[in-house]
């Protein structure tokens, strides 16, 4: 039998406790879960693209289930044909997200048809996490660990205390 191979992409910049809680319910759908990931080019990163790969690594270690991250910059459908992908996870938190997932994924349908999106509602309690919210608050020197994993709070401290906070 085939592996039913998905992906879930994202720049995890920072990884939150929304795309751990995404990574764990996907991974449970799929018999290997590529965690692909990207910069977005209208985005200005926290961490490098390296960093950000390992900070994924590290998190998703005690999950279990077969979890691979690697890093991509190409259309995701050509990435998860290169992967040998069916499936794309995403998450939404909330009415804007899924506008714009939607017409993600009928674009990408078009693009790739062997290729399906699957949607997962994001936790209640994680929906108002976003990645560049937590570095707001981080840079405003506001307190994130109930936002992100403990040892990304402590990455995500450690670099604002580098880069100089705002408002200071």
């Amino acid at each position: 039998m085939t592996a039913r191979i998905g992906v879930y992409p994202g720049t995890f910049d920072p990884v939150t406790l929304g795309h751990m809680d995404i990574i764990r319910r996907g991974a449970k759908l799929v018999d290997r879960l590529v965690i692909g990931v990207t910069t977005n080019p209208s985005k200005s990163p926290m961490f490098t693209i390296e960093e950000r790969m390992a900070t994924v690594r590290r998190e998703v270690a005690g999950i279990g289930g077969d979890i691979q991250v690697v890093a991509f910059d190409s259309l995701l459908m050509d990435f998860a044909e290169r992967q040998g992908a069916k499936v794309i996870v995403r998450g939404l938190r909330a009415v804007a997200d899924f506008e714009y997932e939607y017409q993600m994924a009928g674009m990408n349908q078009q693009i790739n048809p062997r290729v399906e999106t699957v949607f997962l509602m994001a936790d209640v309690a994680l929906q108002p996490i976003a990645s560049r919210l937590v570095k707001e608050i981080a840079l405003y020197g506001g307190n994130i660990a109930k936002f992100v994993p403990e040892a990304v709070c402590a990455d995500v401290v450690a670099r604002v205390e580098k880069i100089g906070r705002k408002g200071s």
